[in-house]
């Protein structure tokens, strides 16, 4: 069976071993594993069921990782995108006014147009006509939209009036337990301790125990039942209400979300071959897939998630780190009270911190800083979309608006100074489409 694993996934090859793919995808559940609880909570503002989607959420994470494992090989887990579950809830069915089953429908028609341009072969060109500038920008600009995260998440960097953002209270409880797992995560990196992400963890969380801000709920409860959300969307009622703009909205942030974090973390782990990601399409029909049973169950978009930079910092390299990573969402529908214990919420003063998640997202903001230095920043039609791509990204929140600022000031920059020839034409025909987009809102 090792053997048969080892060829599989070819563990030798990548240097890699079982126990070291499972640490990683231990690691990248246990930073992702907040969506299991943050899902719910978001979803049920649309009127759905919170226990469904918990169920929805864990078996479509589990279903698109574990494809993202077996097909394209890559230690990239995947889960409903948080950003577009706020879509999906606030503006679709709270402002808008649809059903959730009709925002449901919405999301299996860009599922399934995800999933025959999948077949068709044409991600593999797209991201392969990615300037190698924009794709070390995509990877830098992630890592501090993951560092910001792990900042507002740990109460480091609080909402400042006048100024936006400011420093938090540092002699809090939760934040002293923040800062107490980067030191610790830290000194174990530097001391190059092996699994010194996932000990850092652990370490915050029983630490958080007396400190009264991780509570202890309990190990085991049994699973919630899908029946109020399942097969419960209207495609039909998307259709008939002419909610293309919606499929197209929720296809476009899937796509640019996706996409870029295929690149950003591809290129901090050193997967992109001379420009090109190998299996992108696997990777991108596995995303698909996903947000089609995801649909059918009961939850929004699932798409990949740049928390799979903890596990790839861990040493994870192959698809067997998505195998543990998804038998683990699985086990999450019977070991919720533990894994809340991980990604659950700490209430401070009219904040909600994940106090035990913060640290290693804040780490991994610094490891993809590295690739800032492989960015030609004497060329001014190179560097400035970098720059545009990376400062946007964390400001917004989006991975997709830095993605568009970096596509259309590329082409611009480009087209003035002569040199037009050097954008391929899939990034102009985005550019516009992000232009067009902008002019629209």
């Amino acid at each position: 069976m090792q053997e048969l694993i080892n060829r599989f996934f070819k563990l030798e090859e990548n240097k890699t071993s079982i126990r070291t793919e499972m640490l990683g995808g231990l690691t990248t559940f246990m930073t992702m594993s907040y969506i299991i609880f943050v899902q719910p909570a978001i979803l049920s503002a649309a009127g759905m069921d919170k226990g469904a989607v918990m169920f929805a959420t864990c078996v479509s994470s589990a279903l698109a990782t574990l494809l993202m494992g077996l097909l394209a090989k890559y230690p990239i887990a995947l889960a409903p995108a948080m950003g577009h579950n706020i879509f999906f809830a606030v503006i679709v069915c709270g402002t808008m006014g649809y059903s959730w089953q009709v925002a449901l429908g919405a999301i299996f028609i860009s599922g399934s147009i995800f999933i025959i341009l999948s077949v068709l072969k044409v991600w593999g060109g797209l991201i392969a006509s990615v300037p190698d500038s924009l794709k070390h920008a995509i990877a830098v600009g992630i890592g501090l939209l993951i560092a910001l995260i792990g900042l507002e998440y740990g109460g480091l960097v609080v909402a400042t009036p006048g100024v936006l953002l400011g420093l938090g209270e540092l002699t809090s409880k939760p934040v002293a337990l923040v800062l107490f797992g980067v030191a610790v995560t830290s000194a174990l990196m530097a001391l190059r301790v092996h699994g010194a992400i996932l000990i850092g963890i652990l370490a915050t969380a029983l630490l958080g125990i007396p400190l009264g801000v991780v509570e202890y709920q309990g190990i085991v409860a049994a699973p919630p039942s899908v029946l109020p959300t399942l097969f419960k969307l209207d495609i039909l009622g998307a259709l008939k209400t002419g909610l293309v703009t919606i499929i197209f909205i929720f296809f476009f942030l899937d796509l640019f979300d996706t996409m870029g974090t295929l690149i950003g973390v591809s290129e901090r782990a050193g997967f992109l071959k001379k420009g090109k990601l190998p299996r992108a399409n696997q990777a991108m029909l596995s995303d698909a897939i996903g947000t089609i049973g995801g649909a059918l169950l009961g939850t929004s978009t699932v798409t990949s998630y740049i928390e799979s930079a903890t596990g790839i910092s861990q040493g994870a390299k192959t698809g067997l780190a998505n195998i543990f990573t998804s038998f683990l969402f699985l086990i999450a529908l019977f070991f919720g009270p533990l894994a809340g214990m991980i990604g659950g919420e700490y209430a401070y003063k009219g904040l909600t911190l994940h106090p035990v998640v913060a640290p290693p997202l804040i780490i991994v903001g610094y490891l993809m800083m590295k690739c800032v230095t492989r960015i030609n920043w004497e060329d001014l039609t190179e560097g400035i979309p970098a720059f545009l791509t990376i400062i946007i990204m964390p400001l917004t929140v989006s991975i997709t608006e830095g993605i568009a600022f970096g596509f259309i000031s590329y082409s611009l920059l480009k087209l003035v100074t002569g040199r037009g020839r050097e954008v391929h034409w899939i990034i102009y025909l985005f550019s516009v489409l992000f232009i067009f987009r902008y002019l629209i809102k």
